[in-house]
């Protein structure tokens, strides 16, 4: 139903400039309003004509005129507006306002009327072409709700509170890893088909045995995998520095000499070709030392390849038992098996069950869309009525459709969007969001933000278990997340079949890109040296005029495989990974892109970037430069600070912000800047990192003073001191839930808990002199979770000793990073750190003496040698 998310989304754009921008539209304005009211009334028509579009080609047909129609609507308004834009050089809303008075303009507003007036026949013919194909009006559809309903959170990424079925399978993993007998490398592969839990239980298998092991690795391999990227993603997990540079034969050499040194425990997940083990294999030493590989896998002839000694462990489906039970765990995550749904509840429950047979994946699925049912039967019994059960093979894929359907509208242009991505992508969830909010699919609701909205939105899909959870920010929200292999069949499915998204690979199929495309996302795996991508990237020049989104992932584009951003005039998104680029013309290209709400740029080199002008980017709102080589820029990019909608700002070099009193309204974060000087007004800031060098301590107190929404900041700079903690007469640090200090302090510190904010939840303290062991006085921060201690510069008498103890504290903290490169032993009294789950520390030489309730808790090393 992919139509209705195109018809929607043209409907709430149309409402939109009718709210905003009509009044400067003269006579053409009344067209406008006009095609809005007639896709509105259409709109009551699209579930109907949904359910009878199977088996019936002449609805399907109804469907894509309907689609494209409504498609020609927005390609003519925002062409309209890019070529006023383009027209002259007073402002966009003065341009509007004398549109009628310019013969240029006025030439442009009549032929968007003639547009509007033909595209308006064409409404017309389809709203009553209906009533042939049997096609009814139902009145629910136009109030569907966009705004989603409150959902319970979920924190873990591996919830084994509700697996069912694998703790013998897991235990049997166990037995195999932990079996003294055999000294030597082995092998294990679970094997068995997508949606039965392998990944699940590799997780849960990590999570157990990873203590055992002096080196443990765990990463996804995937269909599509680079071998040069797999070996530093692996390198990366043993010490700090991989350089981009570094080819194979390196990258080999180094893993088998750091692991031949250690016990280790690799897990490597999804691998999907013999060739991945034999091009690894060397890398991997067998040095008789109990080391162990666990591979998951669908293919039996991997298992086979990788250790012929140790047969394939094969992963069932569940019984009928096990089924019902999954299915209820995800239906009442919270209650017990035993407190049973009504009996007419629980009869339907145990049909779905056995419907979905056995396959875990369509079983948590199946679970999510019950959970939006509450207890109604008949909603129930509508998902049992309406499911395509009988066709042989397609059973879970079917169940996942449903759950497709089910979505409201707003959510399934959210869901087709994941399309985008490379297959075990891990996405980060900040950019998602903000990719979704320039695309135009998170509607405004009163007393929230839109990145508020879109962050229910991604929840909502959590909640449905179409996405999963990679990793959490310490307050609980997603952090990362990554697809299903079958839900992203089925994402890239439907938005291929709507025209939603066309992604092109290395892999994917020769068809070239259409000129009705909207998204185009291309993955490279190497250096880009495949002629498909290629050609299909630069034939896109000449079809992809209404193209609205591109993104490039990868690394080694270099300026000849680029295409002309001047063709790709009515952009919104643009990502670009991994380009090396020499040439002015990517820049200027980029300077007529005045419909770009949203700009990434990941790894590259572009070393006129500086010299772009943003002054006709007057829709931008995300500026994303984060790993680019650049060098201190004073005033990135030409015009910037002249844009109102602007919201996230992100650079990993310091840039400087304007000098000026007037108010940024609507930037939420930046990251990172010069505030030397006085800043802007910035009162919706929510994320600052920020270089002070001199640091005035009253400065930058009255400063922080006029940013009541901050949540999180980052300071950088020579000779901080403490007054920078927590001015005690800020009662905006309240919600202050993130702290990063990094700096020499100005004189040996002493610290003191009342300082820092009484809700912290992250504290990352870089290049400090401490005067004392820091440890008791952070431990009595009671919201702590994550705690970073970086090359910090201990009193003589701490580092002569070189031992840090922790007295009972951190009643929270999860996370503990220490950098002291002197530290020889951590000792943590009993009853500290209880919740404790990851430790990191600099060597190997360091000895812990840790309570019982700790022995569990999971230590990795940063090495340097």
């Amino acid at each position: 139903m992919a139509e209705a998310v195109i018809v929607n989304m043209v409907v709430r754009k149309l409402a939109n400039i009718i709210a905003k921008e009509i009044q400067f539209l003269g006579g053409v304005g009344e067209k406008v309003k006009k095609a809005q009211r007639e896709l509105t009334r259409i709109q009551c028509c699209l579930r109907d004509a949904n359910s009878k579009r199977k088996g019936d080609e002449r609805v399907q047909n109804w469907l894509n005129e309907l689609r494209d129609v409504a498609y020609r609507i927005e390609d003519a308004i925002d062409t309209f507006f890019l070529k006023v834009e383009c027209n002259q050089n007073p402002s966009f809303l003065q341009k509007l306002k004398k549109v009628s008075n310019m013969p240029r303009e006025a030439h442009l507003l009549h032929k968007l009327g003639t547009k509007l007036n033909s595209i308006q026949i064409e409404l017309e013919e389809i709203w009553n072409s209906r009533v042939n194909y049997g096609i009814i009006a139902l009145q629910d559809i136009v109030g569907e709700p966009v705004i989603l309903p409150a959902r319970r959170a979920t924190y873990s990424v591996v919830d084994e509170t509700e697996v069912v079925g694998l703790d013998t399978d897991k235990n049997n993993i166990l037995k195999l890893l932990r079996h003294e007998e055999t000294p030597r490398r082995a092998v294990i592969t679970i094997v068995g088909t997508g949606g039965l839990g392998k990944t699940t239980l590799a997780h849960m298998i990590y999570k157990s045995a990873r203590a055992e092991f002096e080196y443990h690795i765990m990463l996804s391999v995937s269909q599509q995998f680079s071998l040069t990227e797999l070996l530093k993603r692996m390198l990366r997990q043993l010490i700090d520095d991989v350089s981009k540079e570094q080819d194979v034969e390196y990258l080999v050499s180094e893993l088998n000499k750091k692991l031949s040194r250690r016990r280790y425990l690799i897990i490597l997940d999804d691998v999907w070709q013999v060739d991945v083990w034999n091009q690894l294999k060397d890398a991997l030493p067998d040095v008789k030392n109990g080391s162990r590989v666990l591979i998951t896998s669908r293919s039996i002839d991997v298992a086979i390849s990788a250790d012929p000694n140790m047969a394939p462990y094969e992963l069932n489906l569940l019984d009928d038992k096990q089924s019902l039970d999954l299915l209820l765990k995800k239906v009442h995550p919270n209650q017990e098996l035993s407190e049973e749904l009504p009996s007419d509840l629980l009869k339907l429950a145990d049909e779905l069950s056995k419907k979905c047979k056995g396959l875990p994946l369509a079983l948590i699925v199946v679970g999510g869309i019950l959970i939006t049912k509450g207890r109604n039967y008949h909603a129930w019994e509508r998902v049992l009525r309406t499911m395509d059960w009988h066709s042989e093979g397609r059973e879970c894929m079917d169940v996942l459709a449903m759950s497709y359907e089910d979505m409201p509208y707003n959510l399934k242009a959210c869901f087709l969007y994941l399309a985008f991505f490379p297959e075990d992508y891990q996405i980060s969830a900040r950019r998602l969001i903000r990719m979704w909010v320039a695309e135009g699919f998170i509607p405004e609701e009163e007393r929230k933000t839109l990145e508020e909205t879109a962050e229910d939105y991604l929840n909502e899909l959590l909640q449905r278990s179409m996405i999963q959870v990679s990793s959490r920010h310490v307050n609980d929200s997603i952090k990362c997340c990554h697809v299903h292999d079958l839900l992203r069949d089925l994402a890239m499915h439907k938005a291929k079949e709507e025209n939603f998204v066309m992604v092109l690979s290395e892999e994917s199929d020769s068809k070239k890109p259409n000129k009705e495309i909207r998204r185009t996302s291309f993955h490279s795996l190497e250096d880009v040296d495949d002629s498909h991508v290629r050609n299909n990237l630069l034939y896109l020049e000449y079809v992809g005029t209404n193209v609205r989104s591109l993104l490039l992932f990868g690394d080694g584009w270099n300026y000849t495989q680029i295409p002309n951003f001047r063709k790709f005039r009515l952009l919104k998104v643009l990502v670009l990974e991994g380009v090396m680029n020499h040439d002015d013309d990517l820049v200027r290209g980029l300077e007529k892109l005045v419909h770009l709400k949203y700009l990434r740029l990941r790894e590259c080199d572009i070393p006129t970037f500086s010299e772009c002008s943003f002054h006709r980017m007057k829709a931008l709102e995300t500026l994303d430069m984060r790993g680019m080589s650049i060098t201190f820029i004073p005033n990135v990019p030409n015009g910037l600070w002249s844009i109102d909608t602007l919201r996230h700002v992100m650079c990993d070099n310091i840039f400087e912000l304007p000098k000026t009193t007037a108010e940024l309204k609507n930037i939420q974060t930046l990251q990172w800047v010069d505030c030397t000087n006085k800043l802007p007004l910035l009162s919706n800031l929510c994320k600052l990192g920020t270089r002070v060098d001199p640091f005035d301590p009253i400065a930058f107190t009255n400063l922080i003073a006029t940013l009541p929404s901050l949540v999180s900041l980052g300071i950088e700079g020579l000779h901080l001191s403490m007054e920078i903690v927590y001015p005690k007469a800020l009662p905006n640090y309240q919600h202050l839930q993130s702290l990063h200090l990094k700096g020499d302090w100005s004189e040996n510190v002493t610290l003191d808990a009342t300082l820092f904010p009484p809700h912290l939840l992250k504290l990352t303290l870089q290049y400090s002199n401490f005067a004392q062991n820091p440890m008791p006085e952070l431990g009595k921060l009671k919201s702590l979770k994550k705690l970073f201690l970086g090359f910090a510069v201990l009193s003589d008498e701490l580092y002569n000793s070189g031992e840090i103890f922790c007295p009972a504290g951190f009643p929270v903290l999860q996370y503990l990073k220490l950098g002291y490169k002197p530290m020889k032993s951590l000792t943590v009294a009993e009853g500290g750190m209880p919740n404790l789950k990851s430790l990191n520390v600099y060597n190997h030489s360091i000895e812990f003496h840790l309570p019982p309730e700790l022995q569990h808790v999971s230590i990795t090393y940063v090495i340097n040698n």
